[in-house]
């Protein structure tokens, strides 16, 4: 389950890359997702101001961000924690990153991504973002866990 190559993996940040690895460490087998039970913060303290978790419902499909790390409220002037992100940012459905949730939702694929800063994030003019699936019984996408840093 790799997102890209070992040199791939050479050009991205310390901590986007540092995560992706950790990630790709705590699966429970070859086969199955790790789930949020399998992620313990005492593993990546230097990561957790930048790390976002997201909940998945279904039926219809919606995100809520869970966990909002204190780089992202101090990039967004705004703690979101707990708040329907299509509520957060009522465009978020036409977005260009909202496909990246839905494939990563519906096909358990992580997204990565360096490039301009959204709207929403008026202080910076550059982000590095991974997205990473996690499924409580392994194969159903239940929980996003990501990581954004500010350039």
């Amino acid at each position: 389950m790799s997102l890209y190559s070992q040199d791939g993996l050479k050009e991205w940040g310390e901590k986007t890359r540092a995560l992706y690895e950790y990630w790709l460490s705590i699966h429970p087998s070859d086969t199955s997702l790790p789930g949020r039970q399998h992620l313990d913060p005492v593993d990546i303290p230097n990561l957790l101001p930048n790390v976002w978790l997201v909940d998945i419902f279904q039926d219809p499909i919606r995100f809520k961000f869970r966990l909002f790390g204190t780089a992202h409220v101090e990039a967004m002037k705004h703690d979101y924690t707990g708040r329907w992100i299509d509520e957060v940012y009522p465009n978020f459905l036409a977005s260009s990153t909202y496909p990246d949730y839905m494939n990563l939702a519906e096909n358990a694929q992580p997204s990565y991504r360096i490039g301009p800063a959204s709207f929403h994030i008026p202080d910076y003019k550059s982000i590095e973002r991974v997205m990473l699936p996690l499924a409580h019984n392994g194969k159903s996408v239940d929980m996003i866990l990501a990581l954004t840093v500010y350039l």
